[in-house]
């Protein structure tokens, strides 16, 4: 198809330039082009929505139909059986080729994890592993979220056709905020000893969310927790700081800003300067300089309350954020994707 408007026209032809050098075809659907496209159609007058409307989503289709296309032109290969004998006197040259038990190594997500549980250890916090499929209650009830809560529609949520005995679908967790009430209720005879609870929560997540550079529907988050007698926003601070200073090998610019969160209150969102652009604004900081790291607060009194903890007499503080966003920031890692994209030339840069 002729493009009539020259935006569309220009996008196109980079676009069907591209495809036949792309590995998965189906990326070329997710290119910064496109989307740009589909920015440019809401910021455009009324008058002139239709036809360029029209236009990109002409494209659009034209890109899904040679993404299919490519995928039908996969190489007819004979089929390999898994079942034939296999000799293990074969000479090396007709040996299959694997890989020697010292040449493999840690994804970079499992050794930065590492590194992060190793100085929260440090820090006098003990690790618990989150679930990858749990129920409504500690998705949300148990974390001030009733039913009809607004906030519930805010974290895009997969959830199975199965149902619990309530006849309430099994979610894969959005946070890993899903376990703060089972570390309450397991770790609370601590403070009857007086001592405080100090768990961090590393977990994998799901989210029902568009990709780009910075947002990927499944990643890797790590939730902190920490309860007793008199803590405050600043304890909640000074760990935050003391953790980053410790990863990142220096102190860096950080900023903290209201938020809400159901689960705590006051509610902050936690930032450092963008180490891309210098806090001059780029694509990977929404053009604003900074990038969030994290959500934290002090814990919401219900939430305790629904833990059998007395808020009257004990308080915390929690906060949660993204592994990848941690390990983009150290490494000066400009897409996200790039972690579950299964490519070596990017992998073996961390073995």
């Amino acid at each position: 198809m002729t493009f009539q408007n020259q935006t569309v026209a220009d996008a196109a032809a980079a676009l069907q330039a591209r495809l036949p050098e792309l590995k998965d075809p189906a990326e070329i659907l997710r290119a910064p082009e496109l989307k740009a496209l589909y920015d440019q159609l809401r910021t455009l007058p009324a008058d002139q929505k239709a036809s360029f409307g029209q236009e990109v989503n002409q494209l659009r289709q034209e890109l899904q139909q040679a993404v299919d296309a490519a995928k039908d032109q996969a190489p007819d290969l004979p089929p390999i059986d898994i079942t034939a004998p296999f000799d293990a006197n074969l000479t090396p040259g007709e040996r299959p080729s694997l890989l020697t038990a010292d040449r493999g190594s840690m994804h970079p997500l499992m050794r930065e994890l590492q590194t992060v549980l190793d100085i929260f250890y440090r820090m006098g916090f003990t690790a618990v592993e989150s679930r990858e499929l749990d129920d409504d209650f500690h998705m949300f009830g148990s974390l001030n979220f009733p039913e009809g809560h607004p906030a519930r529609d805010d974290y895009d949520t997969f959830m199975t056709e199965q149902t619990d005995k309530d006849g309430k679908p099994f979610i894969a967790p959005a946070h890993t905020s899903t376990m703060q009430n089972r570390v309450l209720v397991e770790h609370k005879e601590k403070l009857e000893k007086g001592e405080p609870i100090a768990v961090v929560i590393p977990g994998r997540v799901f989210r029902n969310e568009d990709l780009d550079a910075r947002h990927e529907h499944t990643f890797y988050q790590l939730e902190g927790v920490y309860v007793g007698k008199g803590v405050h926003a600043g304890n909640l601070i000074a760990t935050l700081k003391t953790f980053l200073q410790a990863y990142y090998g220096k102190e860096l610019e950080v900023k903290t800003q209201p938020f809400y969160f159901p689960f705590t209150e006051p509610s902050f969102e936690f930032a450092l300067s963008c180490p891309f652009c210098d806090k001059k604004g780029c694509s990977v900081c929404s053009q604003s300089g900074w990038i969030e790291l994290l959500g934290c607060g002090m814990i919401h009194p219900n939430v305790l309350h629904m833990a059998g903890i007395d808020p009257q007499i004990y308080t915390g503080f929690a906060w949660g954020g993204g592994i990848e966003r941690l390990v983009m920031m150290k490494y000066g890692i400009e897409d996200i994707r790039h972690f579950e994209a299964a490519r070596l030339d990017f992998l073996r840069q961390f073995a």
